[in-house]
């Protein structure tokens, strides 16, 4: 939003932020080790407030941060609780604040720098904090701003995930999974160290909110971190390698002009039985708004379907939940589309069973649950539409693809080489 009205964005830290929560219960503590008073060791200390270490301090500091901005007039998201909204009238104008909270970290945008400013003095006045001005890194998150839009990217992330793993050195590879990949869960191969494995998995999914070429294959490795085997880590290097020539990749929000031309684009795909394992599918969608990518997903579907349109139509009906939030979230942020959501299939049986109840036979086994994506569309909230193959880029969520084919739709989705802006 912050990117299609040209507002300027801000950062804020505060300090010892758990210092400054409230506990609302009675809370006791042994005195600490050559801080004990004489004659009175067997005592304990009473706590005040909270203290960093204690189960009841991030809820606690939580808390007392949701009151003071309730306090300065800021309204919580019902759909997203870390995101509130302020709207006031200056100078005959309505402009708007929105404030984005992780912890103890705050981002800050709205269209009047005056109201910013004003919003920094206050939170200044009551707690200790850092005015980081400008944002630039956010949650290991770098931005740049262009003149084609926003880049969002973690190049020096993904340089020390690199080293931490000893892959500075490796050979890059063209795309994350090869072809036809094919992992197993009770593999007769040796076992590897599962405490290196997780943290490489963890570490790489950290990496996806800033890289969608990646999700599908993260995914696939993130199913085996409970005995994973050498194939698995095998797989899970082959990512490290791809990163290695891709660093410096990010994913760019495009700055459209045009906002007569406000609308929710989604595209949803499935690879029918994809894990030969438990003959599961494996489901994906991306959604943009004005062209540029704002939520995306790739992951196993919960139950075994039984043909490639029940494979595509869960995923369509995950893809209408996310949808129905997307829209929530907008209007909460009183972002106005012009129509309803478009969501693009490439499986016109899947289509067809979302309109209507067709084929009752075939698909009166199908869980309630995915009758969602039905509703939605009877009540006009959704608008379901047929898309070719070749132009469904929810393709790269789904399965390894060759590198033409990949390459093809990384860029479509909007992850792009920093090279191209600071040129």
């Amino acid at each position: 939003m912050a990117n299609r009205e040209g507002w300027s964005m801000h950062q804020l830290d505060v300090k010892s932020a758990f210092l400054n929560g409230f506990l609302e219960e009675d809370v006791y503590v042994l005195q600490p080790q050559g801080f004990k008073k004489e004659k009175h060791e067997h005592k304990v200390y009473k706590l005040k407030k909270a203290l960093y270490g204690l189960k009841q301090a991030p809820r606690a500091w939580n808390k007392r941060i949701d009151e003071f901005l309730c306090q300065v007039e800021f309204l919580k998201c019902v759909s997203e609780f870390g995101v509130y909204i302020k709207t006031v009238i200056h100078n005959k104008l309505e402009e708007k604040l929105i404030i984005c909270l992780y912890m103890d970290d705050l981002l800050v945008t709205g269209s009047s720098e005056e109201l910013i400013n004003e919003f920094k003095s206050q939170m200044l006045s009551e707690f200790e904090m850092s005015d980081l001005e400008r944002l630039s890194y956010f949650l290991g998150i770098e931005f740049v701003q262009t003149k084609s839009g926003i880049v969002m990217h973690q190049t020096k992330y993904a340089s020390d995930l690199l080293k931490r793993f000893n892959m500075l050195q490796s050979n890059p590879a063209g795309t994350p999974s090869a072809v036809g990949l094919h992992l197993e869960q009770n593999a007769a191969e040796e076992p590897v160290d599962p405490a290196v494995y997780r943290k490489m998995v963890g570490s790489l999914r950290y990496l996806c909110h800033t890289r969608p070429d990646l999700n599908h294959s993260v995914g696939l490795i993130s199913r085996f971190m409970q005995e994973p085997k050498q194939s698995h880590m095998t797989a899970a290097k082959r990512i490290l390698r791809y990163l290695r020539g891709t660093t410096e990749f990010g994913i760019l929000f495009s700055r459209n002009t045009n906002h007569e031309d406000m609308k929710l684009i989604g595209f949803s795909d499935s690879d029918w039985c994809g894990d030969k394992g438990d003959r599961k599918s494996t489901a994906g969608y991306i959604f943009f708004i004005e062209g540029a990518p704002i939520s995306w997903s790739s992951k196993k579907e919960p139950v075994v379907a039984l043909s490639s349109s029940e494979a595509e139509y869960i995923a369509a009906a995950e893809a209408a939940c996310q949808a129905a939030w997307l829209e929530k979230l907008m209007n909460e942020l009183k972002i106005k589309l012009k129509s309803k959501t478009t969501l693009m299939v490439d499986n016109k049986s899947a289509i067809d069973l979302a309109k209507n109840p067709i084929c009752h036979g075939k698909s009166k086994h199908i869980k309630t649950r995915f009758h969602f994506l039905r509703d939605q569309v009877n009540q006009g909230k959704l608008n379901v539409d047929f898309c070719k193959l070749e132009f469904q880029l929810a393709d790269i969520f789904t399965k390894a693809l060759k590198y033409e084919r990949f390459k093809c739709l990384r860029e479509s989705i909007g992850v792009v080489c920093m090279k191209m802006f600071l040129a």
